[in-house]
C-alpha cells in the first residue's frame, strides 16, 4: 500500500505563488503517473496536472502557463509550482498516484488527504 503525504498549501494573495509537494512512501511495485487534482467549494474534483514516470505532462487549460508540475522519481515525490495565483484557484488540492501494488499486476489510484489552497483577492 502506498501512502501520500502532501504539504505546501496555505493562504496567499492573488498574484502570489505556492509550491505543493507530495511524497509517496510504503510498499509498492511502481508508480506510473502522479498528479494533482482540486475541488473547490460545491464543485467536483477536477484535474490540475499530471506527470508520468517518463516526464510527460498534462495540464488543465485553466492553469497552463501558470502552474508547473515536476517529479523526482528517486524520491517518489511530485511537485506543483503555482504562480500568478487567482482567487478561482482556491480549492482543496489532492495528490494522486496511479501505482502498482506488490504481487498485483493491476494499476490503481490512490489519493492523498488534500491540502487547502486559498487565494485572496
Amino acid at each position: 500500500q502506498v501512502q501520500l503525504v502532501e504539504s505546501g498549501g496555505g493562504l496567499v494573495q492573488a498574484g502570489g505563488s505556492l509550491r505543493l509537494s507530495c511524497a509517496a512512501s510504503g510498499s509498492f511495485f511502481s508508480i506510473n503517473s502522479m498528479g494533482w487534482y482540486r475541488q473547490g467549494p460545491g464543485k467536483q474534483r477536477d484535474l490540475v496536472a499530471t506527470i508520468t514516470a517518463a516526464g510527460n505532462t498534462n495540464y488543465a487549460d485553466s492553469v497552463k502557463g501558470r502552474f508547473t508540475i515536476s517529479r523526482d522519481n528517486a524520491k517518489n515525490t511530485v511537485y506543483l509550482q503555482m504562480n500568478s495565483l487567482k482567487p478561482e484557484d482556491t480549492a482543496v488540492y489532492y495528490c494522486n498516484a496511479y501505482y502498482r501494488r506488490l504481487h498485483d499486476p493491476r494499476y490503481v489510484d490512490y489519493w492523498g488527504q488534500g491540502t487547502q489552497v486559498t487565494v485572496s483577492s
